[in-house]
């Protein structure tokens, strides 16, 4: 919360009376994601991951034994990166490659038990990185950026469509 001031009662940090305008949006956002994923990326350094890949752990633990492929398009990135991260994942012993018991032309991600145990020092530094990142925010404050936030990328996920669509024709 705030200081004590000398009348002993604590008083909240003052508000950024900056008015800001749609052209301060992009830059913001930008800065405050790589802050964001800067702090999240120290704090999982001490179980040995790197940026971009408790994702891949989560998702993991959410829905064991997806493709390389499923893993990109659930985490908004290329098939070639995922590939990649898989492979220095696989090294650091956090998941392994099989082939698909049904489909053998498919291979299929899993977690090994150093993956799964990982899971929990993820949420850890994900949940100290995200207090930190709402310090002195109210909790209807931070439902309202994480409702803002939702609605920023639906409007340029749908955008992104669009525009593949547009592409195909």
């Amino acid at each position: 919360m705030g200081k004590k001031h000398k009348d002993g009662k604590k008083h909240k940090k003052k508000k950024d009376q900056t008015e800001y305008t749609l052209v301060d949006l992009s830059p913001a956002l930008t800065q405050a994601a790589r802050s964001m994923r800067t702090v999240l990326s120290r704090n999982l350094l001490e179980s040995g991951l790197y940026a971009g890949q408790d994702g891949v752990i989560i998702s993991l633990s959410e829905s064991d034994g997806m493709t390389a492929g499923g893993l990109a398009q659930k985490l908004g990135v290329k098939a070639p990166t995922m590939t990649r991260t898989i492979g220095r994942m696989e090294a650091q012993g956090f998941v392994e490659r099989k082939p698909d018991a049904e489909d053998a032309r498919l291979t299929k991600v899993y977690l090994t038990e150093l993956g799964r145990g990982s899971v929990q020092a993820i949420e850890l530094a994900a949940s100290s990185c995200d207090k930190l990142a709402t310090l002195d925010f109210s909790e209807k404050e931070i439902r309202n950026l994480v409702r803002l936030l939702k609605a920023i990328d639906a409007n340029l996920q749908a955008e992104a469509i669009h525009v593949d669509e547009d592409e195909e024709d």
